[in-house]
């Protein structure tokens, strides 16, 4: 642990010797309605956090700075793709939140009821979220992309009475249709869906149903002589369920509460991204993911600071748009994804920076590993290593950062490819699947031994499922299973190697499909790479790699044998690539992560199965043509 510095050392050490004071000491940076009776309770696998305490998330985000010296300052600023800008101060936002709190009341919305949100990033979609967490209902965002089946299945999930949309979407100048998505995914009239709120925005007419679909306008006007005080919420109670990406399997709702996630995200925001009151802040992601919960929206606001709402495609209308809002907003930090950087990498020098950057203080990577070729594009080229580019790691089920360079305390140094380290009061462990703890540099999964605020407590509907997918996986161990192929080094840098199910074992060897990936994106021609494991009679497996070209290569057989000897010379020779194919798109999630799983169904001649979460349905296609382009030469060539 020689490159932790002892300002982060005492941190750990403090979380570590007594976690429960720990977080009690970290609760008390927020302010409370009534305090807490216990702070933490563990009936394994239920616990709580912060029992009998009242609090709400919505009013600590918004009210207490509207009500104080903050209330002239900026919380949320607008921005599309076409142009448009509308900035609110905290003010404003109160006022906006409690007209919509005091529709949804007039709606019959009463504490503990579901609602869907299935719109994308825009003022009045994230006032609705506040809206609903400050009367103690539950909100349901779901990504305004997915398809009616998607939809129809989370609606059904949450138990939603209401669901909110916007006619269109705005994306790389189109108008995106959402409304009738809706109208497909309640087709069959069951459920308890009463009402359709219609926000919009577009110039065509839109069918509306009749005794069913309400516009924005007849919602609002619900709300006279209607209530918008906010509820006291114990601080066990939910405020909002989220599904997770599904790029393995089934999505599950997790669920979110008022007390611990609020800790636990106001606490990451300082340790972790070493966000300030005075930040001018940008999460690139979307609503519809927790990123977009956790980073645009609640634990901005719950510092006091400006947060960014982006509306649009990352690289429209031009590549370098990035660089052109840091400069037009002051922003000063950045929150992508490695997705996005790669994306980046694709335009060459129409993606670097023409702007003035000098605002922009520090930029942060997660969802994917941040491999380290894309990570030296962004650090050494485009900003010159003027500031840092710093990995971390999280899942939908954690809220925020568990993994992490806790730049808000000290930046340790960085190591391209690694997520640094166990952030303080998080006790990670990387296990055998048999229980065993690995040492340094020995791969194995990544577990939490304790939970800790922002940890979901459960999944909404499937108390069950929670238990066996992530308590009771390793036996003998109470520990949280994370899923994710990891090692730690002696240094204590974590490693992520991809998903556990997702490790290719090559002749007694195993190789994480991340560690592939990375080796092929050193190669200056490769912008994507995606690889899963394909059976093999002599080594039980090999693997089978799927590439996107940077603009100005074209796929050749001279190159298919560069990129393999490359990832030979960094890997070794147990590193057996079986097939290396070209292609235009790699199937992803809507959050950017690469569906592994339909890589191993396309090689295995199998249906992909569940591909609602899929960005482009096209690239399982690519993919599949790929494949099949790659097995015919090889039968030629027999």
């Amino acid at each position: 642990m020689d490159a932790i510095n002892p300002l982060v050392d005492r941190w750990l050490r403090d979380a570590a010797k007594d976690p429960d004071a720990f977080w009690e000491d970290a609760a008390r940076s927020l302010p409370w309605f009534r305090g807490w009776d216990t702070v933490f309770e563990w009936d394994f696998p239920e616990f709580t956090w912060f029992s009998g305490a009242e609090t709400n998330l919505a009013y600590n985000c918004v009210d207490r700075h509207a009500e104080g010296p903050h209330r002239g300052r900026a919380a949320l600023v607008y921005v599309n793709e076409r142009g448009d800008r509308t900035v609110l101060t905290y003010a404003q936002l109160q006022h906006q939140v409690g007209i919509v709190a005091a529709a949804l009341r007039g709606m019959g919305i009463r504490k503990g009821d579901r609602l869907t949100i299935y719109m994308p990033v825009c003022i009045e979609s994230i006032v609705l979220m506040l809206a609903t967490v400050r009367i103690g209902a539950i909100h349901s965002v779901i990504f305004a992309g997915f398809g009616a089946e998607a939809l129809r299945e989370r609606i059904r999930a949450s138990g939603s009475k209401l669901v909110f949309t916007t006619d269109i979407t705005y994306r790389k100048g189109t108008d995106i249709p959402l409304k009738y998505i809706v109208d497909d995914s309640l087709a069959d009239a069951e459920g308890p869906v009463t009402n359709v709120i219609l926000l919009k925005r577009g110039e065509d007419d839109v069918p509306m149903t009749t005794g069913r679909d309400l516009s924005w306008e007849e919602f609002i006007a619900q709300g006279k002589g209607q209530s918008s005080e906010f509820a006291r919420m114990e601080a066990n109670e939910p405020a909002f369920i989220l599904a997770t990406s599904g790029t393995t399997a089934k999505p599950k709702l997790v669920v979110h509460t008022h007390g611990g996630y609020q800790v636990g995200i106001h606490s990451m925001a300082q340790w972790c991204f070493g966000m300030k009151s005075t930040d001018v802040w940008w999460a690139t992601s979307d609503i519809g993911w927790i990123v977009g919960h956790s980073y645009i929206v609640y634990a901005p606001l719950l510092m006091g600071c400006t947060t960014i709402a982006y509306e649009g495609a990352f690289d429209y209308p031009n590549p370098d748009l990035v660089w052109s809002i840091v400069e037009e907003f002051g922003v000063t930090g950045i929150f992508t994804s490695p997705t996005a950087v790669r994306l980046l990498t694709r335009y060459g020098d129409d993606a670097m920076p023409k702007s003035d950057l000098d605002s922009l203080e520090r930029v942060f990577c997660a969802g994917e590993v941040l491999n380290p070729p894309a990570w030296e594009w962004l650090q050494k080229e485009a900003l010159g290593n003027r500031i840092p580019v710093i990995d971390h790691y999280w899942q939908t089920e954690t809220g925020g950062p568990i993994v992490g360079n806790p730049y808000g305390l000290s930046l340790l140094p960085i190591k391209p490819g690694s997520a640094a380290i166990p952030l303080p009061g998080i006790d990670v462990a990387v296990m055998t699947l048999e229980g065993e703890e690995c040492g340094p540099g020995e791969k194995g999964i990544l577990t939490i031994k304790r939970p800790f605020p922002s940890l979901t407590p459960t999944l909404w509907g499937e108390t069950d499922r929670y238990a066996n997918d992530y308590w009771t996986r390793v036996p003998g161990k109470r520990v949280y299973f994370a899923g994710d192929s990891a090692h730690i080094d002696e240094d204590g840098y974590v490693w992520f190697a991809g998903r556990a199910d997702e490790v290719i074992k090559i002749a007694a060897h195993r190789i994480g499909t991340v560690e592939v990936e990375s080796a092929l994106l050193t190669h200056p021609a490769v912008a994507e790479a995606g690889v899963t494991a394909r059976p093999d009679e002599i080594r039980g497996e090999v693997i089978s790699a799927f590439t996107v070209l940077k603009g100005g290569f074209h796929p050749s057989d001279e190159l298919r044998r560069e990129l393999i000897q490359t990832v030979r010379r960094n890997l070794g020779p147990i590193a057996v690539i079986g097939e290396l194919n070209f292609v235009d798109m790699l199937p992803k999630t809507r959050s950017g992560k690469i569906m592994r799983r339909v890589l191993k169904a396309v090689v295995l001649d199998q249906e992909p199965g569940d591909i609602t979460t899929i960005e482009d349905e096209g690239s399982v296609e690519d993919a599949r043509q790929a494949w099949q382009q790659m097995k015919a030469a090889a039968r030629n060539q027999v």
